[in-house]
Formats: structure tokens, C-alpha cells, sequence
């Protein structure tokens, strides 16, 4: 007579990082006006954006080297007459390094900072460069990695009397397969991690060690997940009908037909007045547009797109004035320099309603 014995479920954790996240470590920019230094303790030369991910690399006490990996406009760059550059920034003051191609902003380079070429070289207008240098480890956090739970069930039968244990092929019905599950919609974090509102963009919280979680989708380095939880009601507000609030620019640059023709509310940092220039295709050419960053505490640029006689109300602000706007999503990236480009309805806080 023959008896089954069911083997108990094993959990295992697998890493979901990449072949090129193992490595090395990885680091966010957790701090506002980060600097990216020449050496440690040395001369400051670049600033970093706030939510970049960089290669790391060797440490020295409160210093981390890292490495600037990103893209530049091929117009904004010329060769070095440095040997240890391939290439310098040419443009005053300074330009945009950035993630990808019209990606998140990793960091503002000024005029004459030296750039290396990187493998794919360029893409159309843009041109791949790197950079090492230091940061203080004050301002960076480590990329935590996120794991699968996985599941294995057998099945194993014995004589009772002690006879031979069945041959691997025979248990698993001839195939000699791997039985075990993964379901890789389940995962947990290895380690106390920050869940961001999007790829890059600003930090929502913090999710605790083994937190259950549901994978959604991969991007890259990026993976997104959802979770359920609580909180009390008295904590909540209706949200405006028809009108989001909340929503980063980050998310928008992620997703920009998600949010086509939506209509937000953000608070913003009102710049300048500015014509639309063959940069900026998603706005008429000739066309005002109001420059402004946000929707704070983001440090990225937005475009509002402006009739002429509502201007008034904007020439009468003064640079760096906080102002809220509604307005419709027109373009959640623009074209070449991937800033969120909205329609106004209406503005309100710093020169009333036009």
C-alpha cells in the first residue's frame, strides 16, 4: 500500500533587478539642489534634479562616486580641447541632462562641462554622454530592489514499508519539469523602500518591509505596483468634480495620452512670458505661453498656453510668484524638451482670477 505525502509550500524570494542593476548599486536624488562635484570635497559643478537615478560606484566617507548617465541636445555641445573629454556644453548658461531623449531631467549643466560619449552614441537630436564625479552621501538614497514571492508544491509517494522513492520522472507525471510557481504579479520589498508617484518624479510615501504588493507593469528599472490599506475619514476631502488634483508632471510625462485633455489644478512658480519658438511645436509658433515650474515642490518646467487677453493678469505678477492654476492637458510631453504643456481656464493666488 502506498501513501502520498504532500511537502509543505516553500516561499523563496527571486530579484526582479536587471543583469545591468546587478552590478552595482544605484542611488536617488533625495535632496533639493543636490551638486554633483568634481572630486570629494572638490569644486562643485553641476546640479542634480531632484529624484535622478545615478550609478554608484566606490565610496569615501561621507562621499559616493557616481556616474551621470544621460542625454543632451546635439546642438548644445562641441568638441572638447580637454583630453579626458570628448565633448564640452557650449550653451549659456547651461542645458538640460536628461534621462532619455526628451526624458526626466537628471541634472543643468553649465557652459564648458565635460561630457564623455556613451554606447548608442545619439539618437536624431540628441547625443548620449557621462560624466563621474562625487556626491554626498547625505543627498542620495540606494535604489531598493523589489522581490517575487514564489511558491513550490510537491508531491512525493512512498512504500510504507520503506520502499524506493519514485524517480524524478515519474513523480512529475514523465516530463522531469520544474513544478514550482511563480506568480509574478505578487511581489514584497527586500528592504523599508519610497514609492514614487512616477518614474523619476516625486516621492508619495514609504512602503514598509513585506508589504503585500501587486505588479502592474515593468518599465526599465521601474516597476509599478499597487496596494490597499486604510485611513481615517476624517483625513479625506471630496476632490473637486471634474478637476484632478494631486497629479505630478512626472506622471504626465509618463503617460501623456492618459491624461490628454484632462483638466488639472496645480500650484505653480510663475517665470517668465515667452513666444513660442520651432522647439516648442505643440504651441503655435509666435504664440505666448507662460513659463512656469512645478506643480510644486517638482522643479520642472511647464508651458500654459494663454489667450492674449488674459495675459494682463500674468505681466502683472512678479518673477518667482506661487500662483494656482486650473487648466487642460494639451500635451502631458512635448515633443522635443518633454515638459507638460496645459491650456489655461482659469488662475488663481498671486493675480487673481483673469
Amino acid at each position: 500500500m502506498q501513501v502520498s505525502r504532500i511537502v509543505p509550500s516553500l516561499l523563496a524570494v527571486l530579484s526582479l533587478a536587471t543583469p545591468s542593476q546587478r552590478g552595482g548599486s544605484r542611488y536617488r536624488v533625495t535632496a533639493d539642489n543636490a551638486w554633483f562635484f568634481q572630486d570629494v570635497a572638490g569644486r562643485r559643478i553641476a546640479r542634480l534634479a531632484r529624484g535622478a537615478t545615478l550609478a554608484g560606484g566606490a565610496t569615501r566617507n561621507d562621499w559616493i562616486q557616481v556616474t551621470l548617465d544621460g542625454w543632451i541636445f546635439s546642438t548644445s555641445v562641441g568638441k572638447s580641447d580637454k583630453p579626458e573629454f570628448d565633448l564640452l556644453v557650449t550653451r549659456t548658461p547651461n542645458e538640460n541632462l536628461r534621462a532619455a531623449p526628451a526624458g526626466p531631467l537628471v541634472a543643468e549643466l553649465a557652459e564648458g562641462f565635460g561630457l564623455k560619449r556613451a554606447t548608442p552614441d545619439s539618437s536624431g537630436r540628441w547625443q548620449h554622454v557621462t560624466r563621474e564625479g562625487w556626491v554626498q552621501r547625505s543627498a542620495l538614497a540606494p535604489v531598493a530592489d523589489v522581490v517575487a514571492t514564489r511558491t513550490a508544491v510537491t508531491s512525493d509517494s512512498d512504500n510504507v514499508q520503506g520502499g524506493p522513492t519514485a524517480p524524478p520522472a515519474a513523480r512529475g507525471g514523465g516530463g522531469g519539469g520544474d513544478t514550482a510557481r511563480v506568480d509574478s504579479s505578487r511581489a514584497q520589498p527586500l528592504r523599508m523602500t519610497t514609492l514614487y508617484r512616477a518614474p523619476d518624479g516625486p516621492e508619495a510615501g514609504t512602503i514598509a518591509t513585506e508589504t503585500p504588493l501587486r505588479v502592474l507593469s515593468r518599465n526599465g528599472e521601474w516597476t509599478r505596483v499597487q496596494f490597499e490599506g486604510w485611513v481615517k475619514g476624517g483625513d479625506l476631502q471630496a476632490a473637486p468634480a471634474g478637476v484632478l488634483v494631486g497629479v505630478t508632471a512626472a506622471e504626465l510625462r509618463a503617460e501623456p495620452q492618459r491624461y490628454l485633455g484632462q483638466v488639472l489644478r496645480w500650484n505653480l512658480e510663475f517665470i517668465a512670458i515667452q513666444k513660442a519658438d520651432d522647439l516648442r511645436p505643440d504651441i503655435p509658433s509666435g504664440s505666448s505661453y507662460v513659463l512656469a515650474r512645478g506643480p510644486l515642490p517638482e522643479r520642472g518646467f511647464v508651458y500654459i498656453v494663454v489667450p492674449e487677453n488674459r495675459l494682463p493678469a500674468f505681466r502683472a505678477l512678479t518673477p518667482l510668484a506661487t500662483v494656482q492654476v486650473t487648466a487642460r492637458v494639451r500635451n502631458g510631453r512635448s515633443r522635443y524638451l518633454g515638459n507638460p504643456v496645459v491650456d489655461l481656464i482659469s488662475l488663481e493666488g498671486g493675480g487673481g482670477t483673469p
